[in-house]
Formats: structure tokens, sequence, C-alpha cells
């Protein structure tokens, strides 16, 4: 291929990068666009170049409006004001007070082109729709608004750490980084210090009576100093990042060198760690970011140990010196490197001088010379970093993985080679016979590697010219042209060799690769469908286990905050349990968020490497693993997938976490929300049985002389039924608390469900003996014998006889009928009651639930506890209870209990004589 045709297919567009290019345009297109007007401090201008803008817009001719602008009573701000639509602002009382907000439904309505929204970070007052002013401006954008804003450096949530350190302040007022990136355009609006000072002495920025205050504290001028460079910093990273985003959807080759970027190349050089050094002091020097990669090449894998432990210090020193770490694949290493810097608007490479002879880089290549006449725009640095420091001179040495049975294979297969030509030479011409032998070193390169092909490639040629080129038996050659079939021959079978061992190679790479990546998918997939904690560190434990091959254990912290303690929580399984732990390497990792152990800096005596689960708010817990003995340290992709699996396990636990929490703070909310329906529910059910109470007795107190004994009699009647309904609503209550607490103990025997039926109907006509219900059973002919707790079951069907007689006429018919199956046996109470409607079938299970038709006639009004005592008690059983509508009118509960003993502490079911 030639030169012109790489030109031609590395300058063709990306399809997916088109794709991406055009899916992005589509979803900007339907959103709104956002300008930021950003500053370092209040008093710069923002608001006031953000009017003179609105100005200018609205002479164009484009729909202009006010949303909110603060403009702190400045004269010179409240003039640009006027000429402008704004709108109304929203009332919202709290508090006995009445504040004024952004009003975003009415923007919403008027849907003007671009709406002015002044102090993004803003705090929205309580009632608002949203809690922050940016979440009001993210509803606009995503409603196609384009929208106006203004921001000081110190509430990027990013950055109020450092602004906190400079200023001694506190911002409480903050936006997420990740909205800031939605920005189409950021206007720095900058004023030297001198400068703002003076506007502030001059009443231009606050009040006169804040003036002293601000000047001795957040306005002091070292401090306005800090925050300038803040700003700038920060607007400059927002445009670099703009710069190449648009680099990458128009697929820009060349460098745009607007801001340094260093890539450093490392190897397993000796030289790589000086080298990352003197990458740092240029860094530093240039104020640049910079990155270290090192490439990995299928050579690469036949490194020995020492070389590869080499290449990981070296990683290791530059990350703790600040660097970004990459690692590359690839057959060629200046392909790599150069295809990255391209990508990555990298200004300028540098690498190590070169410690191979001239006549080496001449036949095998040079990576240097490949770099420097590839790099085009981008300065190539070749140094050799420290003189100062004494370095390993013994050049990278390569695992020799052939053994000698391998070259005896090889010497093997020529033979047989050999054997078949000379059988079948009669009948072939010298070609098929030579390609008999490119078969053999094609088969051995697969088979056995570069050593003994090359061998073969040799050997061959050798025996080709020794048995089929005349004279025979003798390496002397009587036709010159014999030599350059020799030669052609050698460098075709060497080429098809070395070819064949780099494929080979490759695709153990490949296959490497894919083996990381299947078991992080498994990993995420596996960690994505479980919820529960401890399931959660068993999947993590056993997936680490077996991809690492190593012993493995997980400490997670207390649950205490304030004083969270670390604690082994689970070891691996089998072969995978983690036996030595050292608590003390653990707690120093988990506290300072830090690796430590095996193969780091800290502690690295420790049998095992202990890595921190970190989450998005605090360190989770610890990782320990400890490799197998045949390999018994880590190398730097392997750290990197295993901090991978790590982060991984974090934030699986976290998630665990966060829905422990939020089941938490649901309870607590079911719990205040049923507190306050207790205090309403119960106080009306407590205060009307103890008011008649009260009245009846007064009544015979007051009365006695004038009242007769069968008056008395009647007094004493109701004061009796009262008493048995607040001692039934008591009762109810104290049953709720059981079932919510857990203390509820079912303690199941065998019984025939008639005798529990009878015995509830028997309770219930006792307490409705004045009203003339009638109950109707049906039953099957072989009763059942039921594992369930007497008392409790009988419980459930008196709170549905009695719900059931609560919301029915006097003299109404119950119908209890009982059905069986393989499994269940299935009780209904049917009543002939108002009913209850399908969108609160399932809430009329719920504690203080009433249905609506019964609040509005007033009949059977109570506590509404029954029904959800019954469900507490039937869950418990292992049953299911349900309501259903009756034909003919009225409600059918449903109920069933399983007939066989699930528990296992029954004995051996009775047979029914």
């Amino acid at each position: 291929m030639t030169e012109s045709n790489k030109a031609g297919q590395d300058s063709r567009p990306d399809p997916d990068l088109l794709l991406t290019r055009i899916k992005e345009e589509d979803a900007r297109s339907s959103k709104g666009r956002l300008k930021v007007f950003f500053g370092a401090v209040a008093g710069v201008g923002k608001t006031y170049a953000m009017l003179e803008t609105a100005h200018k817009l609205q002479d164009e001719g484009i729909d202009v409006v006010l949303g909110v602008v603060e403009t702190h009573k400045r004269a010179e701000t409240e003039a640009l004001v006027e000429g402008l639509e704004y709108l109304q602002k929203k009332q919202i009382s709290y508090r006995g007070t009445t504040m004024e907000e952004f009003d975003i439904d009415l923007a919403l309505r008027r849907k003007p082109e671009i709406i002015l929204v002044d102090e993004l970070a803003h705090t929205n007052a309580p009632g608002s729709r949203h809690l922050k002013r940016w979440q009001d401006v993210e509803e606009l954008l995503d409603n196609g608004i384009d929208v106006y804003t203004t921001l000081n450096v110190q509430h990027i949530e990013s950055l109020h750490d450092v602004v906190a350190q400079i200023t001694g302040v506190t911002i409480q007022e903050r936006i997420p980084d990740s909205f800031l990136e939605k920005t189409f355009e950021i206007e720095l609006i900058d004023l030297p210090p001198d400068e703002l000072i003076q506007r502030l002495k001059d009443g231009k920025v606050y009040l006169t009576e804040q003036i002293d205050h601000a000047l001795t504290n957040f306005f002091q001028k070292g401090n306005l100093i800090a925050l300038r460079e803040l700003a700038l910093r920060a607007a400059a990273e927002r445009v670099d990042a703009q710069m190449e985003q648009y680099r990458k959807s128009h697929q820009v080759k060349r460098t745009w060198p607007a801001a340094e970027k260093i890539l450093v190349c490392v190897s397993s050089s000796p030289l790589s760690i000086r080298l990352v050094r003197a990458a740092k002091r240029m860094a530093n020097g240039l104020k640049a970011k910079w990155v270290v990669a090192n490439v990995e090449t299928p050579r690469q894998s036949m490194q020995n140990e020492k070389d590869r432990a080499r290449v990981i210090r070296t990683l290791k020193l530059a990350q703790q010196l600040g660097a970004e770490i990459v690692e590359l694949t690839g057959k060629s290493v200046s392909h790599e490197v150069m295809r990255y810097a391209k990508q990555n608007n990298i200004t300028k490479i540098i690498v190590g001088k070169p410690a191979k002879s001239r006549l080496r880089d001449l036949i095998y290549g040079s990576a240097l010379d490949d770099l420097i006449r590839d790099s085009g725009s981008i300065d190539v640095y070749v140094i050799t970093g420290e003189k100062s420091e004494k370095a390993e001179t013994e050049a990278p040495q390569v695992v020799t993985r052939s053994k000698p049975r391998q070259y005896l294979m090889g010497i093997l297969v020529v033979a047989i080679c050999t054997i078949i030509a000379k059988l079948t030479g009669s009948f072939f011409e010298f070609s098929t016979i030579i390609m008999g032998y490119m078969l053999g070193v094609i088969i051995v390169a697969l088979l056995y590697g570069r050593g003994p092909s090359i061998l073969v490639s040799f050997l061959s040629v050798a025996v080709f010219d020794f048995l089929f080129v005349p004279p025979h038996f003798t390496f002397a050659v009587s036709d010159a042209q014999y030599l350059i079939t020799f030669v052609v021959m050698l460098i075709v079978a060497l080429t098809i060799s070395t070819l064949m061992v780099e494929i080979k190679q490759q695709a153990e790479t490949a296959r490497q690769r894919e083996k990381k990546t299947a078991a992080l998918y498994s990993l995420s997939r596996e960690l994505g469908s479980i919820t529960d904690l401890k399931d959660l560190v068993k999947t993590g434990l056993k997936h680490v286990g077996e991809v690492f091959n190593g012993q493995v254990a997980i400490f997670l912290a207390s649950e205490n905050e304030d004083n969270a303690k670390l604690e082994l929580f689970s070891k691996g399984e089998g072969a995978h349990s983690l036996s030595a732990i050292d608590e003390g390497v653990a707690n120093w990792a988990f506290k300072n968020r830090k690796a430590a152990g095996l193969g780091t800096d800290t502690l690295p005596s420790a049998s095992a490497l202990y890595i921190p689960l970190l989450g998005s708010k605090q360190t989770i817990g610890v990782l320990a693993v400890k490799p197998n003995l045949n390999n018994p340290i880590f190398y730097f992709d392997q750290l990197h997938l295993l901090e991978t699996f790590a982060n991984q396990i974090a934030i699986a636990c976290e998630r665990a976490y966060f829905a422990q929490e939020n089941e938490k703070t649901r309870v607590m909310m079911k719990t205040e929300q049923l507190r306050s329906s207790l205090l309403s529910s119960v106080s009306h059910d407590l205060r009307t049985p103890l008011a008649t109470i009260t009245g009846a007795a007064s009544s015979i107190m007051e009365g006695s002389k004038s009242l007769s004994l069968s008056d008395c009699r009647i007094l004493a009647g109701e004061i009796y039924n009262e008493s048995v309904r607040l001692n039934t609503l008591v009762k109810n209550l104290l049953d709720m608390t059981r079932l919510q607490s857990g203390t509820l103990k079912v303690r199941t025997e065998w019984y025939p469900i008639d005798e529990i039926i009878g015995a509830a109907i028997a309770t219930i006509t006792d307490a409705y003996q004045q009203k003339k219900h009638k109950i109707n059973t049906q039953l099957p002919d072989q009763i059942p014998l039921v594992p369930l707790d007497a008392i409790l079951i009988q419980q459930v069907l008196f709170n549905l006889i009695d719900n059931a007689f609560k919301y029915s006429k006097d003299s109404a018919e119950l119908d209890i009928i009982v059905q069986t199956d393989a499994e269940n046996v299935k009780i209904s109470v049917c009543d002939r009651g108002i009913g209850i409607s399908d969108k609160n079938k399932e809430k009329v299970f719920h504690k203080f639930f009433q249905e609506e038709q019964s609040l509005k006639t007033g009949i059977g009004v109570g506590a509404g506890l029954g029904l959800a005592i019954a469900s507490g008690i039937i869950e418990a059983h292992g049953g299911r209870i349900w309501v259903e509508d009756r034909k003919g009118g009225g409600s059918i509960f449903n109920f069933t209990l399983p007939l066989a003993d699930n528990s296992g502490d029954l004995p051996k079911k009775p047979e029914i004589q």
C-alpha cells in the first residue's frame, strides 16, 4: 500500500465518531444552550455584563426576558434592568414570612428565546419546585430555552475545599461540576483585586454598613488574588475541554498547542525512572499536565519478572508524582504513542535515549526514528534524565520460553518434511519441495515459538541444499542461481517464522484482554442483580479469588459514622480463604484511603495487599488479597484490574448501604405518619367510649334516687359495652405493636379448622348479642387438620367477622366458606356490606385505613386496625389474604393457610378419625 493510500485511509472520518457526533448534535438541538458569566467573587460585574448582553440581543430582535436578576441595589445595575421584560416573581409563604422566588412555571408558559436567571448557585425557598436554582435552569434547558446566568468560582463543588482553605469560609451554596460541563459558552468577567477593593470602598458592591466587615474577611487582597487565579484556571479548563470535544467530534488530527501537555514514554529500561523525574520537573516548569504511557507489545509478554517489576515501580513513581497513567496496547510502540498523542492533543513527547546498537536499529528498525519521523508538529525530547543517581546497567532480558524438547520437535518436523520430499520428489519440482519446508516452519512457529522456528528455517535451507540440490550430499552449489534461491528461501522462512510468532503473541494478548473484560463484566452483572450485603460481599470475594488466583478477605466499616471501626466481615471460601490477616495494615489503608501491604511502599512486609474500598462519600472498607506462591507479586495491569474490582465492590456495597438507609428513612417516615394517624384516630376512638362510660356513671351517681333498677341496669350495660369496646381497641393496639416489633410468636399446632371457626363465631356472637346477625358456614366433607396458632387465627376470624358486621345492616347474613386443595386451605368471609372500591382493595389492609364510603355514612367507623392485624397474622403463618367483590353486593375476604408444616417443629400430622 502506498503512502498516499495510507494517508487517504487515515483522513477518512471514523463512522462511529460521526454517528456519535450526529446523536450529540440532535440531543443538543432539542435543548437550550447555557451561557455562564463567570467571575472570581461578587462585584466584578457579572450581572452588569449579562444585562448589557441582553440589551444587545434585544436590539437584534431576539426575544429576551428577565427571569430573576439580583441588583443588590446597585444603581448602574438597576438602570440596565429598565427596558427589558421582567417576569413576575412567585410569592412563597414560609414560617410567617413571604419570600419572592423565580417562577419557573411562568417562564415555561412564556417560553422566550433567551431568559436571564441570575445567581445560579442560589438556594430556593422551602416550598419551591426545586431545592436549587440550577435545577430550575436545568428544566428550562430541557424545554429548549436558552439561559444566561452568573456564577462565582467559590460555588463550584470540586473547588469547595480549596476555597475554604484559602478564605476560611465554608460556602454552603454549590453546584455540581457535571452541570457546569453542560455550559455551551463561558464568559470570564475579570477585575484586578485593587480595582475590586476600590469598587467595594466606593459602595458599588455592598451597602455601607457591610464594607468594613467584607474588607477584613472574605475580600482581603490575598483571598482575591487566589480566587482570581482559581477562576482563570477553571475557565481555562472548561475552554480546553470544549476544544478537546471539538477536536474529537470533528476528528482533527493535527495538534493544537493551545496548552502544554506532556507525554512520557517508559519501558522496562532502568533509565525510565530517571525519565519520569525529569519529566516531572519539565511539567512543573511549564505548569503543564503530563501523562506517563507504557506500550504493551506482544514482545513484552516475554519479559522476565525483574523487568515487569521495574515497569511497575516506574508507573507507581509516576502516579505518586501526580502523572496520569495510561497503558497502550499494540504491535508498534511508535504508532501507538503517536496515535494517543494526536487524539489527546499532546504537545511534547519525552523518550529516553536508545541503548541498542546502531546496527540493531538498522536491522530491526528504531522506534525513536519512527516517532520523530511521524511526530509532525509535536516536539520530541530525547533525554537521559538525572545523572546524579546511579542506575542499574543491565539490559532488559527476555525470558527464553522454548525448551530443548521444543527444539528437538522442530528438528523432527524438518526430518518428516525431508522424508515426504524424498518419497515424492520424483513427482514434484523444487518449488513444491520448498513449500513443504515453509509449511514446516509455520507449524513449528505456531506450536513451539520463535527459537525453534528460526532453527527450522536455517535447517530447512541446509537440508534442501544437502539432499536436493546437485551435487547431492554436499553443500557445494553447481549453479549460482541456487544461491539466490537459498537466500530467498531463508528470508521467507525467517519472515514467516517472525510473523507467525507475533500473530500468536497478539492472539494471546487479545485473549488475556478478553479474559479481563469478561471477568469484569461478569462481576458487574452479578453485583448489579444482588441487593443483600452479605451476598454482595460473597460474590465479590468469589470473583476476586478466582480471577487473581489468591486468598481474599474483606473488612467493612461499622455503621457508626462518627467513629467508624473496621471489622472483618468475610473471607473467601475454600482455597481462597485468607488465613493470615494483618488488621494493622488494613486499618492504615482504611484511614489513609491508600493501598498498603505487599507490593506497595507502605508496610511492604505484609503478606497480602490491602486496597481501600472507596465510596462516593466515605471509605466503605478494605479488600485484602494475597497472591499465590507461583506469582508472588501483582503486575501493574493486574493492580489496575484489581483496583477496578475493588471499585465495583465498593459501589455495590455503597448501593446496599444506601438501600438500607433509604429503607430506614422510609420506615421512619412511615412511623411518623402512623404516629400522627394513631393520635388522630385513637384519640377519637378512646374519647367516644370514655365519654359514654363517664356519662353513664355520672348519671347513676347523680340520679341514683330518681333512677329505677331497670334504668341503672341499662346504664351499667352501656358502661360494660363501651368498656369491652375500649378493651378491644387497646388489645388491637397491643397486637399491632407486637406485629411491628417482630415479637409476635406463632405457636403452631395441628387443629381442625372447624373448631377454630366455631370458637370465633361463639366469641363474636356474645359481642353482638343485641343485634340479629346470622352466620352460615359451608365446610367440606373431609375437615382438614391445619398447622396454625389457634388463638391468632381465631383473632383473624373475629376481626373479619367484626369488620363485616360493622359495615352491614342489622340482621344481615354472613357466610363462612371453607375450601381445600393439595397445598392450602382457603377460608372466605362473605358479607352484604357497603363493599370496597377497587382502588382501596390493597389499602384496606393498611394500618388506620378506612373506606371513604364508611367515613361519609358513619357506618362502622373504627380505628382501622383489625384488618391490618389480620393481614400480619396470616403473613406470619405463610398464607395470603385479599378481598374481592361479592356478586349481588358486599365483599368477600379470603385468606389461605398452608396445609404443610413449613416450620419443621411439629410432630407428624395425625390421621383424622
